[in-house]
């Protein structure tokens, strides 16, 4: 290809303190929003996990655990395991009858998640 040769610079240094370009874009999201959009996804992170917020979601009242264990090819403390990580997100609520626990996703706990997808 024919055209005017590259003229090429050497990279100057720039004086301590000066940037060196401008940001893209900023975040929307301040430290702790973004911790806890974090723990959020983290916990969402396993497919275990997800496929139990989704049968939770699609339920209209709560769940025993025992109802969970035939969905999955695990143990039942495993279930119990990972009830308990989206327990801690905050992500799932239980409510203990018995000798059983019963899982519900709590209303909104998604939401900040999602708007903060869209």
């Amino acid at each position: 290809m024919a055209g005017a040769p590259i003229k090429l610079e050497p990279k100057q240094k720039r004086p301590t303190g000066e940037r060196c370009c401008e940001p893209v874009a900023y975040p929307d999201v301040d430290r702790r929003q973004a911790e806890r959009l974090a723990g959020l996804g983290k916990a969402l992170a396993d497919p275990v996990r997800l496929q139990l917020v989704d049968v939770l979601r699609k339920h209209a009242g709560k769940v025993c655990v025992c109802e969970l264990v035939p969905l999955f090819d695990l143990t039942q403390s495993t279930i119990s395991h990972h009830l308990k990580v989206l327990r801690d997100a905050g992500i799932v609520a239980s409510e203990r009858r018995g000798l059983w626990a019963y899982y519900y996703v709590v209303p909104d706990a998604l939401e900040e998640l999602g708007a903060w997808l869209r």
